[in-house]
């Protein structure tokens, strides 16, 4: 069988202790058996691991921070393609996902294919907005606050007792046990991520994780639940396996089906010791763990490429059940050129 020969964009290449998807994605795509893909990894910073990883990207660009504003990111990605023609842009990161939305028809215009949730799947799920979603969506979900403010405290202490969730509205979560370990998390969420802060009633149970694609139509693409089995002090699997769960799976079909959601996804629940799901996240992108779907029979990376082609895709209902990841650290040895290449040009 011939291959498709495809140039793919990549973005979060950020394989450290909170790891990005960039990495696992393009392992995925590389062992596809439909797309010969020319790989361009896209970076933020110039100790990316995925940077010096040997034989994981065929070029490598720095781009700007959305945060330095989208048209910068977009021109900078545009004159990207007149020197690599991209076919598929794939972004992987929570932060940047709002810039690529609300560019995507002017990326198509120039041939780059995106397939991301819209503005409005986008937003109705953020985690400021996670209960309203519950409401709307008959699912289960904590109880929270969203704080701007630290007199809000007592807002959060006549509603929940402790400990409590302290959420950035993008990434990170701590477990707070009292008042002034509310104090401390609010504020390094705050420096960080801005506001809100989110206070998010604590459910005692077991988390567990579905990776998912949706066609946009309503349609499961594809669908795997895990249970982390090592969890990091950022709160990242670093180790997990692949379970046979019905009730996940038929939650993971309603929320697609109910929002017609379009693109990956990644749910967050707690499974209470009752059996009941309480929904505690949706991230609107393919997680860092997808690896485990693709060794469990799913290959999400390729059907999502195919997807933003506008090429078929079957529906997978298969995996393997009792499949286990373990992540590691690798020390890879470069030479300072390629540091100083990607520091001083920008590029590789």
């Amino acid at each position: 069988m011939n291959k498709k020969k495809i140039t793919l964009a990549v973005t979060g290449l950020n394989n450290t202790d909170n790891p990005g998807p960039g990495v696992p994605f393009i392992r995925g795509i590389k062992e596809s058996e439909e797309f010969d893909a020319r790989i361009i990894g896209l970076v933020y910073e110039n100790l990316e691991p995925g940077i010096y990883m040997e034989d994981l990207c065929d070029r490598i660009f720095q781009i700007p921070y959305p945060s330095s504003g989208s048209d910068e990111l977009i021109e900078r990605i545009e004159n990207i393609h007149l020197q690599e023609k991209i076919d598929v842009l794939i972004p992987n990161l929570d932060a940047e996902l709002f810039s690529f939305m609300k560019n995507e028809e002017r990326l198509r215009n120039h041939g780059i294919h995106t397939f991301l949730p819209n503005l409005k799947q986008f937003q109705e799920r953020e985690k400021d907005k996670l209960q309203e979603f519950g409401r709307k969506y008959g699912i289960k979900v904590p109880g929270s606050i969203n704080m701007s403010t630290l007199g809000q405290i007592n807002d959060l202490e006549d509603k929940f007792d402790y400990p409590v969730m302290i959420k950035g509205q993008f990434y990170d979560a701590y477990v707070a046990h009292n008042k002034e370990q509310v104090k401390q998390a609010f504020h390094k969420i705050a420096s960080k991520w801005g506001f809100p802060v989110i206070a998010q009633e604590f459910v005692k149970g077991t988390e567990v994780n579905v990776i998912a694609l949706g066609d946009g139509k309503g349609n499961t693409i594809a669908a795997v639940p895990m249970r982390k089995q090592y969890i990091t002090d950022k709160g990242k699997a670093w180790g997990g396996i692949t379970l046979a769960d019905e009730k996940m799976m038929e939650l993971s079909r309603s929320i697609i089906s109910k929002t017609k959601w379009k693109g990956g996804m990644e749910l967050e629940l707690i499974k209470t010791n009752g059996g009941e799901y309480f929904l505690i996240e949706i991230n609107p992108r393919i997680p860092a763990w997808v690896y485990l779907a693709i060794g469990a029979g799913q290959n999400i990376p390729e059907a999502l490429v195919k997807l933003a082609l506008g090429m078929n895709v079957q529906r997978m209902t298969e995996y393997k059940i009792g499949k286990m990841f373990v992540r590691y650290s690798y020390d890879a040895i470069v030479d300072l050129e390629k540091f100083a290449a990607i520091s001083i040009n920008k590029e590789i």
